[in-house]
């Protein structure tokens, strides 16, 4: 019994030792969780979120509260918008409870307008506290189906998924290869580092695509979500951005030999594309900096342009900038990690 433990010890002490000399993962495990922590103080801090959501079309840059006795109600998030038709639709669909024109007056009338939808509770309270403020505002009803919020969830969490599986499935197995010496006898065949990375790209987005699509086929027949648009149009946006993500993960896991180091940073950009890009919520109505972020990131792209196909049926012009911005970050990272690619630990 004493033997076993000493040895139980001595195994213990070694892969402690172990750790702490890899100073890049010891200092990684250090700092991850602070930045994370950091970060989120920072993006999520503040007052309490607003009980209501409210569009407000206007010429200026930015909303003055002074410019209406409405804009000063409390507990009301208000936010620009520029495409009016895009607005109504949200309220039609109750993603935003009204929407309130400010715009200077063209005609003769000298009222302001708003829609509401007659069938979201939240924009009967919001339209009640317009008309304390301004009793001449003219109601525009629109009518709609809300989406459900699980509709609207589904492409996020179908989108996470794939992003864990292919950050974590590709970038994190390359670096084990690595690290336990298979690449080092890859190197030594007719094998080249794109080759290599292609057959990790092919691979890896056959099974995604695979297990996605049966996935959402169950839960459409189960649950009845919505799909407004090309079913076919969605599977290639879907692909593209499965490839996006997996030529990301072989950039990051390029040259890490350590599995705990590419592990941090596997989770450095896993967590903020998580919380950033819209899988739970919509970042509407956030600050300008924080939606310019999210916008870097895949996931980011290929939720807006899955919800803007599923919800409202948009078409190929439509999400174009999206599967673009796909498309180009899946060549530059496929690019980098070939150029970059290490074969064995030095």
């Amino acid at each position: 019994m004493i033997r076993t433990l000493r040895r139980l010890l001595a195994v213990m002490h070694a892969r402690n030792l172990e750790f702490l000399r890899d100073r890049a993962t010891f200092g990684w495990n250090l700092l991850l969780p602070v930045v994370l922590v950091v970060a989120l103080a920072v993006i999520f801090g503040g007052p309490e979120r607003p009980l209501f959501k409210v569009g407000v079309l206007q010429a200026a840059d930015a909303i003055d509260p002074s410019a209406h006795p409405f804009l000063r109600t409390h507990y009301i998030q208000f936010f620009q918008v520029r495409d009016e038709a895009d607005a109504v639709r949200k309220v039609s669909r109750h993603q935003m409870d009204l929407l309130f024109d400010l715009r200077p007056f063209v005609d003769q009338r000298k009222y302001r307008q708003y829609w509401v939808n007659a069938d979201s509770p939240k924009g009967y309270i919001v339209e009640k506290l317009l008309l304390e403020t301004d009793p001449l505002a003219q109601r525009q009803e629109v009518t709609g189906k809300p989406i459900r919020y699980v509709d609207w969830l589904l492409p996020g969490i179908l989108g996470m998924n794939i992003m864990f599986s292919c950050l974590f499935g590709v970038g994190w197995v390359v670096v084990r290869y690595r690290k336990n010496g298979f690449l080092k006898r890859l190197r030594a065949t007719p094998l080249r580092a794109i080759e290599f990375i292609s057959a990790q790209v092919l691979s890896r987005l056959l099974l995604i695509m695979a297990v996605t699509t049966v996935v959402f086929i169950g839960l459409k027949l189960t649950l009845g979500f919505p799909l407004e648009g090309s079913a076919l149009l969605l599977f290639f946006t879907a692909m593209l951005g499965t490839i996006s993500m997996i030529a990301l993960g072989l950039f990051i896991a390029a040259r890490f030999a350590s599995e705990e180091l590419a592990a941090g940073v596997l989770n450095a950009v896993t967590w903020p594309m998580m919380l950033l890009s819209g899988v739970w919520f919509s970042l509407e109505g956030s600050s300008s900096w924080v939606q310019w972020i999210a916008k870097m990131f895949p996931l980011t792209q290929m939720l807006e342009a899955a919800r803007a196909i599923m919800l409202d049926g948009a078409g190929l012009v439509d999400v174009a900038p999206q599967l673009l911005f796909l498309a180009l970050s899946a060549v530059l990272f496929l690019a980098l990690g070939a150029k970059f690619f290490r074969w064995r630990v030095d």
